[in-house]
């Protein structure tokens, strides 16, 4: 078995992976940073409890298992307790996880280019209490918004504690790992663009992946429970990071869900730029898999 690649940021480390005790049945959320990890714990939770309700907040139904953030001996006693079948986030790529056939392993990709925006908004509604940790030392980014964009497509990939790591290369780098192993059957490799156009056939997938019977009827009415518009109304219960008041407004981490806003800021010459550079990280499969409309 090949060695784990460790990923770490400024708030997770997958070393943190290395020694956890899996059950068959676990389910491994695992999208890169803003491309709609909480709406898949989501189905995940809906499928799985086959309710439209829970008894406590996704983020401790769902724990992030390596995050730094967190006390992980209370995040590992939280998991050892559940009775349920567990899902777990991470923001770990495939390549950094320990695999096994009795689990399944979830990923979502998105436009890089709306990933980077919503960022940027998620980054400006936490609360300046709460991040970056004490005492770490990040370098400002420019005030300027185009400028902002070409510092994070142009960067390498981060693996260590100097930033979030959240770049084009570490997106791509991350859907990468899972588009390589896509034909296995433990493996779910879904797409933002799909989970807005079809939630209920995305939701039917996903039930399908995890071996969970549901009706036609049932997958509509759980999939209601999964929209955005749902979601945003109950955000106190789902958005991460609401028992460590992280952000400004729970509410606004779900801020629009739209796709596209790249537009605004992206001219026919930017784009071409843009696009050289997907090129020299990507094969054109998995470019025009992320790009697809």
């Amino acid at each position: 078995m090949a060695a784990l690649r460790r990923y770490r940021t400024v708030v997770s480390d997958s070393a943190l992976w290395a020694d956890f005790p899996f059950r068959a049945g676990d389910v491994v959320v695992s999208p890169p940073a803003k491309c709609g990890t909480t709406w898949m714990q989501m189905m995940c939770a809906l499928l799985i409890f086959d309710k439209t309700e829970f008894d406590r907040p996704l983020t401790e139904i769902s724990p992030w298992l390596d995050a730094t953030t967190y006390d992980t001996a209370a995040t590992l006693a939280t998991l050892g307790s559940q009775q349920h079948r567990r899902f777990i986030k991470t923001h770990t790529p495939l390549d950094g996880l320990p695999f096994r056939e009795d689990v399944t392993y979830l990923c979502v990709g998105r436009d890089p280019r709306d990933v980077m925006l919503s960022f940027e908004n998620a980054t400006a509604n936490i609360h300046p209490d709460a991040m970056p940790p004490a005492g770490l030392d990040m370098q400002p980014p420019p005030p300027d918004q185009l400028d902002r964009f070409w510092l994070w497509a142009n960067s390498d990939l981060v693996d260590d504690t100097s930033s979030f790591g959240v770049t084009l290369a570490n997106l791509v780098n991350h859907v990468r790992t899972f588009w390589d192993r896509r034909d296995e059957p433990q493996v779910g490799l879904f797409h933002y663009a799909d989970l807005k156009a079809d939630l209920p056939g995305e939701l039917r997938r996903l039930a399908q992946l995890l071996s969970i019977e549901v009706s036609d009827e049932r997958i509509e009415e759980l999939a209601a429970a999964a929209t955005f518009d749902h979601m945003r109304g109950r955000a106190d219960d789902l958005a991460p990071g609401v028992d460590a008041k992280l952000w400004r407004s729970n509410e606004n981490f779900f801020r629009s869900g739209t796709s596209g806003q790249w537009r605004r800021l992206l001219d026919p010459v930017a784009l071409d730029r843009y696009h050289r550079r997907v090129a020299e990280l990507a094969p054109p499969d998995v470019a025009d898999w992320l790009h697809r409309p």
